[in-house]
């Protein structure tokens, strides 16, 4: 039987070239992996890790569930295009099988199976396959059809902005619009000629052969067949070095994921998966409040992962990013935008000098003693009022409190890594670590959030539990060691990029803001709360675009009615003081008022 005819070689050409390609960079990126993550994978290759993320890739890669949860139309449009074009290639295996049997058959025999049935004399057709194939292409072709109309239309599918694409995205995408439109046509004339088809092909094959004579189809046909295989081959050949190389990276990121391997606060070989399984989608595009409040559209996480895929970023767009994870939050794909956002800075910006740190050992600030030491951070002693409200706090609650730094001390570290200076904040984070390892502290209370993240997270601090001041509060009004009076007062919560989406404390504040008194909810919150603007992982923006940010945010608490707006970082605080009429305060301050003495 014959499964060759020379339209096939773009399509050969191009998936033999992609293959290749594909590969050699799976094993590039493997191959200069650490020692410690080529043991993670091995260690998990073989266990029930690997039937989990093989679950996750159906789920996420071929169904999009993440995409379908941020708007049901796009992900209609990607599971479309992506499962669509899976089962239309896994059945038409099947039907080839069920025409020919268990033999050896090429590639393209597969692809171009409708052009093969009448060149190999099969007259007998199965109508089963040919309305299955039919009903496929007509899915995956309602998915084109719904990405052209994004492209140009894109608030109808809910999205304000679409991305800006580079050449090589636009040439794929262009080829993969032309490749389902084109098998459509081929098929179809196929169909007029030859017969087979179902309600689609057959369908289109009549309406062509009434406005065209059947001379005119049978000059078409061959060529049809050639816009298809160029169509595929094209695609084939520039999905490397688009965007469309996500197809192939996401998965194997997936089982990575599954394997325990994360990117680092400095780059590797493995942040090349998440880099490269961007789709670029630009989901991430719309909760940016760069670009929403301020009009920045150059800086946002797709556009990162762009220009650090094709090595040509640059510090205005490393350093231009609040790292709140609003894009994070809402990545399809689940990439570590702000890890990657962080160890690209390090490898700008990061410059050891061991002479710098020097005064670290002459500075012992910590006073008092007890097994409960807080740490009130840079940012809150420049807002005292919190610091006293915890003062009150504790004493009303007869806490015995070793405090770090109540006179002044050693930044924890995080401002620095956030800003790719990772040596420097490495000697602090050992500095402060001694500290509270010598004071004999079990429990450590920090009111803010940057410091909590990094004393969870880089610190490790064997037998110390670390609170934000939010759970420890809620833990002396449950422990009955804080008896507070409930007033009339409404307040509204801002929920702080580290402390909610940072580190997952979102009820806490609300219980003991509810202890107090009425709780109105903003629209933006929790999950899905803004940035106060004053994020110190942005180095670019300007005092006054920091100011038009907050205005917003505070303008949208201020349109809840409540009284009094709360937060629980001090830099949040004073942030939103400047955006806002409406009194703002801390957690701990409207903790401390309603004491009851």
């Amino acid at each position: 039987m014959t499964f060759y005819d020379s339209f096939c070689i773009p399509f050969i050409v191009g998936a033999i070239y992609m293959a290749l390609k594909v590969l050699w960079k799976y094993l590039s990126w493997l191959r200069n992996l650490p020692a410690s993550d080529l043991k993670l994978i091995a260690k998990g290759l073989f266990t029930h890790r690997t039937l989990t993320a093989t679950w996750e890739v159906v789920r996420e890669s071929l169904l999009h569930a993440r995409i379908w949860r941020v708007d049901a139309r796009l992900g209609y449009m990607h599971t479309s295009l992506a499962f669509g074009w899976f089962l239309l290639i896994v059945v038409g295996w099947v039907e080839t099988i069920a025409y020919l049997g268990f033999r050896w058959i090429p590639l393209q025999g597969h692809v171009f199976f409708k052009y093969f049935v009448p060149l190999n004399n099969i007259t007998q057709h199965k109508p089963v396959f040919d309305f299955l194939m039919d009903a496929l292409l007509l899915f995956v072709l309602s998915g084109v059809a719904l990405a052209w109309w994004k492209r140009h239309r894109s608030r109808s599918l809910g999205m304000k902005r679409t991305t800006r694409h580079n050449t090589l995205d636009r040439v794929a995408l262009s080829a993969l619009w032309v490749v389902f439109p084109a098998r459509l046509v081929a098929e179809s004339i196929t169909a007029a000629l030859y017969g087979g088809g179902s309600f689609l092909t057959t369908g289109f094959g009549s309406l062509l052969d009434y406005f065209f004579k059947t001379s005119t189809l049978r000059a078409l046909y061959e060529p049809s067949w050639w816009v298809y295989s160029s169509a595929l081959g094209l695609f084939f050949l520039t999905m490397p070095f688009s965007r469309y190389m996500h197809i192939f990276t996401e998965i194997p990121l997936i089982f990575l994921r599954h394997y325990r391997l994360r990117p680092t606060a400095e780059e590797k070989s493995y942040d090349n998966f998440e880099i490269e399984a961007c789709s670029r989608c630009g989901i991430c595009i719309d909760p940016c409040q760069l670009q929403s409040q301020l009009g920045n559209h150059e800086v946002q996480s797709v556009y990162f992962l762009r220009d650090r895929r094709y090595k040509m970023l640059q510090q205005k767009v490393a350093y231009d990013c609040l790292m709140c994870g609003r894009c994070e939050q809402v990545c399809p794909v689940g990439i570590n935008l702000n890890t990657l956002r962080l160890n690209s800075r390090v490898a700008m910006r990061n410059t050891p000098n061991e002479g710098r740190y020097s005064y670290l050992r002459s500075i012992d600030p910590s006073q008092g003693s007890g097994k409960v030491g807080y740490f009130a951070g840079c940012m809150t002693l420049l807002t005292p009022k919190t610091l006293h409200s915890m003062q009150r706090i504790f004493d009303a609650a007869h806490v015995d409190v070793w405090w770090a730094d109540r006179s002044g001390g050693v930044c924890c570290g995080r401002p620095l890594m956030l800003s790719g200076e990772i040596d420097a904040a490495q000697k602090m984070v050992d500095r402060n670590r001694e500290l509270f390892l010598e004071a004999g502290i079990t429990t450590l209370v920090t009111s803010c959030p940057i410091c909590l993240r990094v004393f969870r997270e880089s610190y490790n601090l064997e037998g110390i539990e670390v609170l934000h001041h939010s759970e420890y509060i809620l833990r002396l009004i449950q422990q009955g060691r804080l008896q507070l009076r409930h007033t009339t007062d409404s307040f509204t919560y801002h929920d702080p990029c580290e402390l909610g989406r940072g580190s997952g404390i979102y009820d806490e504040p609300r219980a003991v803001i509810e202890a107090v008194g009425t709780l109105l909810e903003a629209e933006h919150n929790r999950r899905n709360a803004f940035c106060c603007g004053s994020s110190v992982a942005n180095t670019a923006i300007s005092d006054s675009q920091q100011q038009t940010i907050a205005s917003k945010v505070g303008a949208e608490l201020e349109a809840t009615g409540a009284s009094t707006i709360v937060t629980a970082c001090p830099l949040c605080k004073k942030a939103i003081m400047r955006g806002s009429t409406t009194p703002v305060a801390d957690l701990s301050e409207i903790v401390a008022e309603s004491i009851l003495h």
